[in-house]
Order: C-alpha cells, then sequence, then structure tokens
C-alpha cells in the first residue's frame, strides 16, 4: 500500500508502480524485503484526455505510510496464525517502528533516463556478483567479497562449493511466483496501460489522448499502415538482433525491410523450406541427460564411456551470424 497526496486529483485517480521482490542481502544471507519504483503522482481519465497530477512527498507522509503498513501486515499475519497475538501486541511496543522501515530519498527526474536505468538495474539484479566470487583452492575453496563490511567487520566469506550452494538453494524463489510485480495504471490489463506509456516523454502539464480499448476490427486492420505500432510488437526482433547479431527484419541480399507474411508451425513446409535454401532439415542430436557426479568414496564406473565418443559432432553447416551496421 502506497500513499500518495496530491493537489486537486479526482477520487478515481490511480497510482502506477513496479515492485521487486528480494529474498537476499548483500552478504548472501535470507533478507527479505522490496524495492518499488513508484511514480510520483497519480493519472486519472477526464473524458477523452488522460492527465497526470504530480504529488507532494513528504517526510510525514512517508512514515504516514510506513505505520500503515506495520499495523497492516501484523493484522495480515494475526488473521493468517503466522503470529501469535502476544507476538503481535509486543511488535506494536517495539523500537524503531517495530522492525519495519521505509526509506523513499531516492527520485529519479523524468528525464533523466541514465539513471532510471541504473535505478532499474540495481532493482532487478541477481543474488549475487560473480565478479565478487574468485577460488582461493580450484574445487576446494572459494571466497566472496562483501559490498559493505558487516555489522561484526567482516568482509569477506569463506565457502566450500557445497556451503556456497547451500546459502543459494535457501534463495531460490518459490515456484509459480513472479519477482516483479505491476501495480496500478502499470498493471499488464489496466485500462489506462497504453495511454500511460504514450504518456511518456511529454511535458508534465499536457494531455494524452487515451487509446482506443475496442478490440481490433478488419477494418482497424486495413488501416493499420497509417497508425503507429506498438512497440511490444518488435520487441523479438530486437531479441533476436542483440543475441544472434543478426536483424531479422532487414534483407541481407539488398538490405530492404522485410514484412511477415506468415508464421509456420507446420513440419512439411518447414522442411520442404529448409532443404531449399540448403540446410538441415532435422535438429543436431542432443545427448541424454548425464547422471550427478559420484559422492566421495563411491565405487567409480571404470565402463563408462568416453566423454569425446558420446559428444555431439561438429555440424558440416555453419551458420552466418555477422550482421553489418
Amino acid at each position: 500500500m502506497l500513499l500518495l497526496c496530491s493537489l486537486n486529483a479526482p477520487d478515481h485517480a490511480r497510482l502506477g508502480a513496479m515492485t521487486f521482490v528480494h529474498r537476499f542481502g548483500s552478504a548472501l544471507n535470507v533478507h527479505i524485503h522490496f524495492h518499488c519504483c513508484v511514480i510520483d503522482g497519480v493519472f486519472s481519465a477526464e473524458g477523452e484526455a488522460l492527465r497526470f497530477h504530480p504529488a507532494i512527498v513528504t517526510r510525514e507522509v512517508v512514515a504516514k505510510v510506513q505505520a500503515e503498513v506495520r499495523e497492516r501486515v501484523l493484522r495480515l499475519f494475526k488473521r493468517r496464525a503466522l503470529l501469535s497475538p502476544e507476538a503481535v501486541n509486543a511488535m506494536r511496543e517495539w523500537g524503531h517502528e517495530g522492525g519495519f522501515s521505509l526509506n523513499a530519498d531516492i527520485t529519479v527526474a523524468a528525464w533523466d533516463r541514465v539513471g532510471l536505468e541504473r535505478l532499474l538495474c540495481y532493482c532487478t539484479r541477481p543474488i549475487f556478483a560473480s565478479k565478487r566470487l574468485h577460488w582461493i583452492e580450484k574445487d576446494q575453496r572459494l571466497v566472496y567479497h562483501l559490498p559493505k563490511p558487516r555489522p561484526d567487520g567482516q568482509t569477506v566469506l569463506y565457502l566450500t562449493p557445497l556451503a556456497f550452494l547451500d546459502k543459494l538453494a535457501v534463495l531460490i524463489p518459490p515456484p509459480r511466483k513472479h519477482r516483479h510485480r505491476y501495480h496500478g495504471v502499470l498493471a499488464p490489463n489496466a485500462p489506462l496501460c497504453q495511454a500511460v506509456t504514450a504518456y511518456a516523454g511529454l511535458p508534465l502539464g499536457d494531455e494524452a489522448v487515451l487509446a482506443d480499448q475496442a478490440p481490433v476490427t478488419h477494418e482497424d486492420r486495413s488501416e493499420a499502415g497509417a497508425k503507429m505500432p506498438f512497440y511490444a510488437v518488435s520487441l523479438w526482433a530486437m531479441l533476436i538482433a542483440r543475441i544472434y547479431e543478426v536483424l531479422p527484419l532487414v534483407c541481407p541480399q539488398c538490405g530492404g525491410e522485410l514484412k511477415i507474411v506468415a508464421f509456420l508451425t507446420e513440419t512439411v513446409p518447414i522442411q520442404r523450406i529448409l532443404i531449399h535454401i540448403g540446410e538441415p532439415a532435422t535438429p543436431p542430436r542432443i545427448d541424454p541427460a548425464r547422471a550427478p557426479p559420484d559422492w566421495p568414496n563411491a565405487d567409480i564406473d571404470k565402463t563408462a564411456p568416453n566423454e569425446s565418443e558420446t559428444a555431439e559432432p561438429i555440424p558440416e553447416f555453419e551458420f552466418d551470424q555477422t550482421m553489418s551496421w
């Protein structure tokens, strides 16, 4: 729950936020907390226009949100029997706001796209940084350099490979639980989501026209060439260009723009096309999954085949993945 004070904002105005669920701390420890990127204002639909109402965030507002979150979380834990009534009453009397803290000191200006990217990269960071992990003794001992000293002054962690895996196993998120949550107008099915996306880059005082949310008809498709396409339609092409360094919508012969005619999903037409262009029509053979490594003092199977004999052969063809800018 987030409270934003905005002047002259109607009751139906909605905020927009993204929440990143972190289950880890900087020392490979369990530390469940949230990083929330909240738009400093609310959006309202007035007729056919979208208006943005800037928020006024003060220390008093942040303190009120912190106290309200603490009270609602304690009531929820009590209702679900996660905490006893005695524990809830005791936590209400704790100092330092009962163990709940809220920091809202980081702000990013609307024009600071580099700062916004840096903030989002920090919120989506992985469990640990590989550049801080090194071998002391190969396959025997690891050292992990902490980004900041712990309360006891410790700056590094010395771990065996199994101890390192044990720490990572505890930090793995539960299955089918999203680590990124979208709220308000940024939710995928929010009625104002497309209009808010189109609002990006406009001055704060301007109004954006609400996009039509009606289903697309055959007549609308005929006029699609005159409309600006939605940016998510071409995301797959951007991902392919970034991974394989090939622009899938640019002809490699003349450099002209390619247009999607159809998506083929049937096996026979796909094989005919691959054979016609000189590519293999069958996928390469994949080795079966390997068994876990032998534990210490376990009997070693001397009859196991050589890894080089079961390795996948080098294909006789080569894909051209280069590109010219």
